[in-house]
C-alpha cells in the first residue's frame, strides 16, 4: 500500500485500530458489505450472497480523523 497520509490534515502520522462491534451476535469486528443496505422482514440488514471486507481503521494522531479501508476479503 503507498504511503497513508491523513485526508484532513496531510500528517503521515497515523495509528492503527479497529471498529468494535458490540452488538448482539456480533464478531467484535465491523466488516464492509457491497451494495445498498436491504433490510429483511425482521429488520436486519440482508447479507447473504454478498462479498464482505475487513475495516482496517487508523486514527490521525495531529487532528483525531478517522480513515477507514476496505482492504481484506472477510
Amino acid at each position: 500500500m503507498a504511503e497513508m497520509k491523513c485526508t484532513q490534515c496531510g500528517s503521515p502520522d497515523l495509528e492503527p485500530g479497529f471498529i468494535e462491534d458490540a452488538g448482539e451476535a456480533s464478531k467484535g469486528f465491523a466488516r464492509w458489505i457491497a451494495g445498498p443496505l436491504e433490510r429483511g422482514v425482521f429488520g436486519g440488514a440482508k447479507r447473504f450472497g454478498k462479498e464482505r471486507w475487513l475495516v482496517d481503521a487508523f486514527r490521525c494522531r495531529q487532528c483525531a480523523h478517522l480513515e477507514l479501508f476496505a482492504g481484506h476479503r472477510s
